[in-house]
């Protein structure tokens, strides 16, 4: 019996599958964003307790550490400036430790390497954005705009995420997007920027890797997982 003409359209949504798992990192781990989230929080009140303590209340202004800071001089937040860049490291660093040990342990069982070429291109499409905005705000911090610092940290980070979604799931663009809202909201709501840097990368962090958890890697019942979402 003459077999079957293989069906083109399976054969181009084979052919397409195979090209993006050799040009995207499919293997981001949701628990590494749900982590992500939980240390965002955890430094936010950390945060909330060192500027309290660090600007005390000042006369006819009284208000929450972070709106002081805002009003404080600039010898006031310049002396405070190591404790905050030794807090900002610790959540860094805690961060990536955390999204390595997931995004590691998920790529042992994809059968992906950690630091492939694509690992790298996500990698650089991350970095440049992330360091050309930490220094940018950094410069916002000492220059005396301290209002749009967290704007600027969330709008940057958004935008990092944009430009690494091209080697990744579809769903950090999504995160992106999220995160340069809530900058742009943040400009118009300054007093409020330790709010919206809990929402952003804490909360954000923890229902996007909520959302990455429950479509690709909790375990189904039938024993299929899904598909990754790398659409053009």
């Amino acid at each position: 019996m003459k077999p079957a003409n293989p069906d083109p359209l399976a054969q181009l949504t084979e052919i397409r599958a195979i090209m993006d798992r050799s040009s995207r990192f499919l293997s981001l781990s949701g628990l590494s964003g749900i982590g992500a989230g939980v240390v965002a929080l955890l430094g936010s009140a950390f945060s909330m307790r060192l500027l309290e303590s660090a600007f005390q209340e000042e006369s006819g202004y009284a208000a929450g550490g972070y709106q002081r800071m805002l009003h404080a001089s600039a010898e006031a937040r310049e002396a405070e400036l190591p404790a905050l860049l030794f807090l900002a490291g610790s959540m860094i660093t805690l961060t990536l430790l955390v999204a390595f040990f997931f995004t590691r342990r998920r790529t042992h069982q994809g059968g992906q390497k950690l630091w492939s070429a694509p690992g790298r291109r996500l990698a650089v499409a991350l970095a440049v954005p992330l360091v050309a905005g930490g220094l940018f705000c950094l410069r916002l911090y000492l220059g005396g705009d301290v209002a749009m610092v967290v704007p600027g940290l969330l709008v940057f980070y958004g935008l990092a995420l944009l430009n690494a979604s091209k080697y990744t799931l579809d769903e950090i663009r999504w995160l992106g997007l999220t995160q340069i809202g809530l900058g742009l909201v943040c400009m118009l709501l300054p007093d409020w920027g330790l709010l919206f840097f809990a929402l952003g990368f804490g909360l954000g962090h923890i229902g996007y890797g909520l959302v990455m958890y429950n479509r690709y890697e909790r375990p189904r019942v039938a024993g299929v997982a899904a598909k990754p979402n790398v659409s053009a």
